[in-house]
């Protein structure tokens, strides 16, 4: 693999902003200088922010591209690559695809069926194959409020590339969908639903929960162990549910849904990851705590792109703007998603890191992508 040497570049270091160039061998970072000077050879940024490869950890993009249009199921090689391509172009350099496990398989309009064993096995094979242009890992999302989840799990192994497993209960009446009228709007929009169809539904979720939820929670805890994978919690809402989330060992808690439950996860040791979505549009579409409050009570740690993957380098420049640092910002999706899953050797731009890099240009209202290399090969 030939050199590469990203030179005259505002380099976003773990702890600071300075000018100078970069230089890449054999995939990793080998040389970090400072100065405006452009070695024969060397691409000249042009004083672009050159910051690592970004890190996602929950993304429900795969599933747009899957099914583009309500009914409409793409061939899924297709789907799975021009996602990877979509998170390539935007400084996404590592990912892990959310796919939910848990079915619901009762004779009811709202119905969801299994997928995630078949679509982990297409997206580890275009690894295998050398089709994809970022790095790629599993996040199984275990749906306690279902039928299925303890069968679905079991297909999974150690061997899996699973990195996180995390707990979802979207059980009505609680946590993200505690808000009955918001829950309603979206199941009958999603199914159409009428509202006997919804109150049925809503008494036939909570029932399931009341018989399988516990058993299906504490399988989930038991597997993530099994598949050597972080837990997470998820839209927890109040300092009881932390609670219980710190007992099951989450080391990070995906969308806390109210000032609380931040709070708490802070008392608790559990990092707290936010939607770049909610923080760009100044709120939760869900009604649920702003991603700027907990970023000004200094209770944000991690941000995720969740539906938008662009929002992702944009929300670290937001938030740098707002702390007035921009090498902290830039660290909520980058080294402390890195750090949050245990990955070591990416996630900051250092001598021997693994040479994942974007450069950026801002503009006035936007942020552009320039480059986006993988262990130093240019994949956007």
């Amino acid at each position: 693999m030939s050199d590469v040497i990203l030179a005259n570049a505002m380099l976003v270091l773990p702890s600071e902003v300075i000018r100078g160039s970069i230089r890449v061998q054999d995939g990793h970072i080998t040389a970090i200088e400072q100065g405006a000077q452009v070695p024969a050879g060397a691409i000249d940024c042009e004083s672009d922010l050159v910051m690592p490869g970004l890190i996602e950890l929950h993304t429900d993009n795969l599933e747009r591209h899957i099914e583009p249009r309500p009914r409409v199921s793409w061939p899924h090689a297709s789907a799975i690559i021009a996602h990877d391509g979509e998170l390539a172009s935007v400084g996404i350099t590592t990912v892990y695809d959310a796919l939910r496990v848990g079915s619901v398989v009762s004779n009811n309009k709202a119905n969801y069926g299994e997928y995630a064993r078949k679509l982990a096995d297409e997206i580890l094979d275009l690894r295998a194959k050398g089709a994809l242009r970022i790095s790629h890992f599993l996040h199984l999302r275990a749906e306690v409020c279902s039928e299925t989840l303890i069968e679905e799990l079991a297909k999974f192994g150690p061997e899996d590339r699973i990195g996180i497993v995390s707990l979802m209960d979207h059980t009505p009446g609680q946590r993200q969908f505690r808000n009955q009228t918001q829950l309603r709007a979206y199941v009958c929009g999603k199914h159409g639903l009428s509202d006997a169809e919804f109150d049925a539904h809503v008494a036939v979720q909570i029932a399931l929960s009341s018989r399988l939820g516990a058993a299906h929670e504490a399988a989930a805890v038991s597997e993530a162990r099994r598949f050597g994978a972080v837990l997470a919690s998820h839209d927890d809402t109040t300092r009881a549910q932390v609670a219980v989330s710190g007992q099951h060992g989450a080391l990070f808690a995906e969308f806390p849904t109210t000032l609380e439950a931040a709070k708490a996860c802070r008392d608790h040791g559990i990092k707290v990851m936010m939607g770049a979505p909610n923080l760009i549009r100044g709120g939760s579409h869900s009604g649920n705590v702003a991603a700027q409050a907990l970023a000004e009570a200094d209770l944000l740690d991690v941000v995720s792109s969740d539906y938008v993957p662009s929002a992702l380098l944009s929300a670290g420049l937001m938030l740098g703007d707002l702390w007035g640092d921009i090498a902290r910002g830039i660290r909520t999706v980058t080294s402390a998603p890195a750090a949050a899953v245990g990955l070591q050797d990416r996630g900051h731009l250092g001598i021997g890191a693994r040479a994942d890099i974007v450069r950026v240009t801002r503009l006035p209202g936007a942020t552009t992508p320039r480059g986006t290399w993988v262990q130093g090969k240019r994949v956007a």
